[in-house]
């Protein structure tokens, strides 16, 4: 299951360094000092493996050495129950506002790129 999770890792780590590239080449920048990603609670990926593949992917690239930092974000639902757009845990929770079941997810399935420090 690690290589697995580490292959989906990886490619996630590659789609960033493609985005790294393309802002240094439009915006002139030689190296990256940091850069900060927001993770959706239920966006599937396993933290201590984007980071191992964070400094592999990124070796050769403008990013090389800088450091990953992983903002969380909270899982969303809309309840239809109270008509509230609430935080959960789980998919499969209650709603925390008024006990009801019908929740439609909304957020946290996210991963995006917040931004860079750069040199």
């Amino acid at each position: 299951m690690l290589e697995v999770s580490l292959m989906h890792e990886m490619s996630l780590c590659e789609g960033i360094r493609s985005v790294i590239e393309d802002a240094a080449v439009k915006n002139g920048f030689s190296s990256v000092k940091s850069v900060r990603v927001e993770i959706g609670k239920f966006a599937g990926v396993e933290k201590p493996a984007l980071a191992f593949a964070f400094d592999v992917v990124m070796r050769g690239s403008v990013a090389e050495g800088a450091m990953l930092e992983m903002i969380d974000l909270p899982g969303r639902a809309m309840c239809y129950d109270c008509m509230k757009e609430v935080e959960i845990e789980n998919r499969l929770d209650l709603c925390p506002t008024c006990g009801g079941g019908k929740l439609m997810p909304v957020g946290g399935d996210e991963m995006r790129i917040k931004d860079l420090e750069v040199h």
